[in-house]
């Protein structure tokens, strides 16, 4: 574990970043933007991971929410009536219920951390430690993983493209051509 007063400082930014934008994605009136909150609400808990130790598990968390985020600000841009997810709509639905789950699991939470007795002393060995958790959380299948993912994502790319109305070469109802190689042979048709 890290120590200094530099990383209680960026310790409580992280914490106090990642509270604020927890609680604008519930007041933002907007799902993209909702989306952005959420990426930096998790962003900052994967910054306090890293200062606690925990390397790898926060890099991880901060990798996975980036794509995920992005992945589904893309996907509501392309696919909401609401133009680009971008004009103002109601996010929360049962706003008292909500409140009161929210605020019921802050105090269970919150008691843990203040009432619960955590070991005092360190792990034997950190850096055996993350390596075994990424061991076994991936194995020897990140390219695997790596691969998929990047196929899924043409796949979703390629299947809107081809369901779309309008082709490679204008609206197909219109009789779509394909345009000539060259411009002097359109001016000789």
């Amino acid at each position: 574990m890290i120590a200094g007063p530099i990383v209680d400082v960026a310790f409580w930014l992280f914490a106090i970043g990642s509270v604020v934008a927890g609680y604008r994605v519930f007041r933002t009136d907007s799902m993209v933007r909702a989306a952005f909150y959420l990426l930096a609400s998790f962003t900052g808990v994967g910054g306090i991971l890293v200062l606690l130790g925990a390397e790898f598990l926060g890099m991880v968390l901060i990798l996975m929410m980036a794509g995920e985020m992005l992945v589904m600000a893309i996907v509501m841009v392309m696919f909401m009536m609401n133009p680009a997810g971008l004009n103002p709509m109601v996010m929360v639905h049962q706003n008292r219920i909500a409140a009161g789950a929210g605020i019921v699991a802050f105090v269970a939470l919150a008691g843990v951390g203040l009432v619960g007795q955590f070991p005092d002393r360190p792990a034997p060995e950190p850096a055996a430690a993350t390596a075994q958790l990424g061991t076994e959380l991936l194995g020897d299948s990140m390219l695997v993983f790596q691969t998929a993912g990047v196929a899924l994502l043409s796949t979703m790319i390629g299947a809107i493209a081809i369901a779309g109305r309008r082709g490679r070469y204008g609206v197909a109802e219109d009789g779509s051509v394909e345009p000539p190689l060259q411009p002097d042979e359109e001016r000789a048709r």
